[in-house]
């Protein structure tokens, strides 16, 4: 189901992808990549929200078959790229949403296996200069594609590594959901991180 709020140019890859059976119970909609195919930034998110289908606007990624469009992260995520001057390609780690007691719960290491080639032909057909991952999750799917393995995240955010398997650099980014709680132990208030985001992807771009 589209939402004229948002692009309509997605990306379907598999439109009818059964590779998890857990996810294929679970989810409305499939939540493919959206935005320029020839975007400089590709967001990656963990997985599509449970959302409100009645909301005027920010249903969330199971009912707008979109990444990044509930009211809380959606808003956050897509408002802070504009802010900054960027037009993304918005996709997730997780196609589908894992549903557990009504709500998100988190995507299996199974489950983002086998969502891993999904977002793997996205990377190849985008060629974007910087994937930001947002999250954990997001972070460890992204960097798995180069064998690398995330045993602190905390230690990764706002600190740039080239993925070789695609030479582009990924920027790992707080989930928009946990950064307040995050934010203070990484020594930055909302604006200076925004500011220090804007300063690490003004670099990698132009560079």
């Amino acid at each position: 189901m589209a939402d004229s709020h948002f692009p309509s140019s997605r990306n379907v890859l598999d439109p009818d992808c059964r590779r998890c059976p857990a996810l294929v119970d679970s989810r409305t909609e499939i939540s493919w990549g959206t935005g320029p195919t020839d975007a400089d930034v590709v967001v990656v998110g963990e997985a599509p929200g449970a959302g409100d289908p009645s909301a005027d606007r920010w249903q969330g990624g199971n009912h707008t078959g979109m990444a990044y469009t509930t009211r809380h992260s959606g808003r956050r995520i897509r408002g802070l790229f504009a802010r900054l001057g960027y037009d993304p390609y918005y996709t997730n780690a997780v196609k589908c949403f894992p549903e557990e007691g009504g709500t998100n719960r988190e995507p299996t290491a199974e489950e983002r296996s086998n969502c891993r080639s999904h977002l793997e032909r996205e990377l190849q057909q985008v060629d974007p200069s910087v994937v930001v991952t947002t999250g954990k999750h997001a972070t460890t799917t992204v960097l798995a594609l180069d064998g690398r393995v995330v045993e602190s995240f905390l230690d990764r955010v706002l600190d740039p590594v080239r993925l070789s398997a695609y030479d582009v650099s990924v920027l790992p980014l707080l989930h928009p959901s946990y950064q307040e709680v995050w934010l203070s132990r990484l020594g930055y208030d909302l604006d200076e991180y925004e500011a220090a985001i804007g300063e690490a992807l003004s670099s990698l771009v132009s560079g």
